[in-house]
């Protein structure tokens, strides 16, 4: 849970510290004086939020997963919940510090972290952050905009990316037994028996049919320490930057995990409170900064089970409606439809990636299809970001190749995965175009190639409109793919010199082609 504002708390409003163990009471007035106001709650910690500083007390409780009852133990995961959170958000925490007593008899803060024989209790110190500048209260104004969303998954693909694998984690039975502990919380906080045991069983099975692919991902080091409760509460603007913070101190297992799986509850989140369009692009993006396309295999399996946390938790604060919609959620993300995969290529600036993007939330398994562009590719594989430009050798004929090459081999896994594919490149040559259906074809999975045509002025002019985008292309470039331009072949023609006209005819031809409407979800 969130520390920072009272949209997290539970019970708010009632007498200042009730819910307060005895012992701590002194400690929580002292606190309340620094800060003073009283105390944001919530299960497990007292957060006293002031001008220029956040203290942080634990409360001396016991709960199923949890013993914080002995001053020694509160200590120690107050130190690791700093050590675990100063990598990604070393200036909003600061440190740990004991409260002592006096001479004369009044409370103070002592100084240092090592521990002291006259130590009262400890608390860890942050910086306050504004209300309004965590993203579950951004996503409420509806200000998670594009550029926001995209800065969100380069933070947590960074965030990932800088962490080192864990060896000897037995992915598999890690699963299970957060299966096997969510299905007892939810029955504890009142969740229907039959209801939760029948996902229990969905959920178990689906995990035995990915369980060597969990077990591969783990060998090949994509099993880390991470944050373990990444949702849209525990992140916040930081200096306008997103950061995540509150990662999981209490419970090591918890938090070392597949990364696809810390990921999930991001994408759970933006999927059922914000929109499916959002989830698809955070997804999109992270994979474009990572490469792990593989991780959508196990998304049905990932995105129930974060949306089961999140039922049993708004059940045990009484929001029954609620619980019941992520309950649902639950064996929704179990049943995806079945993959396809669609191509679209034509020249530079004919919007490929604007229909890509457009339609790629439509398509397939939550959330979404993976987009797969070709510049994307090119840019990770220089180990840059989309945006930023590179060199004329980087499109070399051999280089090209070597992005069309990946290309094709994501495409295959991903859909052999289970997972939509929207494959975007200029696919000017037949052998490209040819590849992405066989791959497609390779693992089963419908094919559809879209080939878009525009006015070579129309075309023009959108290069030169546009910014910040992960093309390099130029009107030069733009005049010389013309030259080699023979069409799409066997590709159904979609007339793309007006957008909105060509995204129907897109949703026609998939509807033709794969036999039924793409889906708009807004939830």
């Amino acid at each position: 849970m969130g520390w920072f504002s009272q949209r997290h708390a539970v019970g708010v409003g009632i007498r200042p510290f009730v819910s307060i163990p005895a012992e701590q009471r002194e400690t929580a007035r002292f606190l309340r004086d620094l800060a003073g106001r009283d105390p944001v709650e919530t299960h497990i910690s007292a957060v006293f939020v002031g001008a220029d500083t956040v203290w942080k007390l634990k409360k001396a409780v016991r709960l199923a997963f949890l013993d914080f009852t002995g001053l020694p133990a509160r200590h120690r995961f107050l130190l690791r919940e700093l050590e675990v959170n100063r990598p990604a958000a070393a200036e909003l925490y600061r440190d740990v510090v004991p409260v002592v007593r006096r001479p004369d008899g009044a409370l103070a803060l002592g100084n240092g972290q090592q521990p002291r024989s006259d130590a009262v209790d400890w608390v860890l110190r942050m910086a306050p952050v504004p209300t309004e500048d965590f993203l579950d209260a951004i996503a409420v104004r509806h200000g998670l905009t594009p550029a926001l969303l995209d800065a969100l998954a380069d933070t947590v693909s960074a965030y990932h990316q800088a962490l080192p694998p864990v060896a000897g984690v037995d992915s598999p039975a890690a699963m299970r037994a957060v299966a096997q502990g969510n299905a007892v919380a939810a029955r504890d906080a009142g969740l229907a028996e039959a209801r939760v045991q029948t996902w229990l069983g969905s959920e178990c099975a689906a995990i035995e049919r990915i369980a060597p692919w969990l077990a591969l991902r783990a060998a090949s080091g994509f099993v880390r320490r991470a944050h373990g409760d990444l949702h849209l509460g525990n992140l916040c603007l930081w200096h306008g930057t997103p950061v995540p913070f509150d990662a999981i101190e209490f419970d090591e297992a918890m938090a070392t995990i597949d990364l696809g799986y810390d990921l999930a509850f991001l994408l759970m989140d933006l999927d059922h409170r914000v929109t499916r369009d959002a989830a698809n692009r955070v997804l999109n993006r992270y994979v474009a900064r990572t490469g792990d396309a593989a991780l959508t295999r196990g998304l049905p399996v990932f995105l129930s089970m974060r949306a089961m946390i999140r039922a049993q938790v708004e059940a045990s604060r009484g929001n029954r409606d609620v619980a019941a919609a992520y309950l649902d959620r639950t064996f929704a993300y179990l049943a995806p439809p079945a993959p396809m995969v669609v191509a679209i290529g034509g020249l530079t600036g004919t919007g490929k990636s604007t229909l890509a993007r457009a339609l790629a939330p439509t398509l397939g398994a939550a959330p979404g299809a993976l987009v797969l562009r070709s510049d994307e590719i090119r840019k990770r594989q220089h180990g840059v970001a989309p945006e930023q430009r590179l060199p004329e050798s980087a499109y070399s004929a051999a280089a090209s190749d070597t992005v069309f090459a990946e290309l094709a081999a994501l495409l295959g896994v991903v859909a052999a995965g289970g997972h939509g594919v929207v494959a975007d490149a200029m696919f000017l040559r037949p052998e490209q175009r040819a590849a992405v259906a066989h791959a497609a074809a390779s693992a089963g999975v419908p094919f559809l190639g879209l080939w878009l045509t525009a006015p070579t002025e129309l075309l023009e002019a959108r290069l030169a409109s546009r910014t910040g985008d992960a093309s390099d292309a130029t009107i030069a470039v733009l005049h010389a793919a013309a030259r080699n331009d023979r069409g799409g072949g066997d590709w159904v023609a979609i007339d793309a010199s007006d957008g909105g006209r060509a995204l129907a005819q897109v949703q026609q031809a998939v509807q033709t082609r794969f036999g039924s409407h793409p889906r708009r979800e807004v939830c």
